[in-house]
């Protein structure tokens, strides 16, 4: 699909906030407000824009106890439909968060969110590792966060000014 630079802007720009408000947005843009919208929308429209999220540190919570854990899965791959017909039997599941085709030692990596290490366990065992494609599980839970979607949890005032060059 082509973008146009003003869609690819407006892309840019809101990837870093997307509670940018719109008169910013059309400012740094430099187009009208009108003209943001009708692109916004286009965006949305052709699901190049899937959605607005906001990116929260658990950890900071008190009441919030659960667990997150990434999952290797080694699957055989179907005939025509290859990894895609697995994939979204796997993603269709309430506990999952993220599925990835991976290259390498695995096929897919699944993003799993419960309320306690036996909770993910048992999804693991009983929806996950029967579903009849999935060859191996292995699981690894997060321990902590550091830097989630770009955004660095815990950064202090110091950690802001030093850039780190590529």
């Amino acid at each position: 699909m082509h973008l146009n630079e003003e869609e690819l802007e407006v892309l840019r720009i809101i990837e870093n906030n997307s509670r940018i408000d719109l008169k910013d947005l059309a400012k740094m843009s430099d187009l009208s407000e009108a003209d943001i919208e009708i692109t916004l929308k286009k965006l949305e429209d052709m699901r190049v824009i899937v959605r607005y999220l906001t990116v929260i540190n658990w950890a900071k919570v008190d009441v919030y106890h659960g667990v997150t854990a990434m999952i290797d899965v080694k699957v055989t791959p179907k005939r025509g439909v290859g990894f895609d017909d697995v994939a979204k039997r796997i993603y269709k599941f309430k506990e999952v968060q993220s599925v990835y085709l991976m290259s390498g030692a695995y096929d897919l990596s699944v993003i799993v969110e419960g309320r306690s290490m036996n909770e993910v366990a048992s999804f693991v065992s009983e929806k996950l590792s029967t579903l009849d494609s999935v060859i191996s599980t292995t699981t690894h839970f997060i321990m902590k966060k550091y830097k989630h979607d770009g955004t660095i949890f815990d950064q202090t005032e110091e950690d802001k000014r030093i850039v780190v060059s590529p």
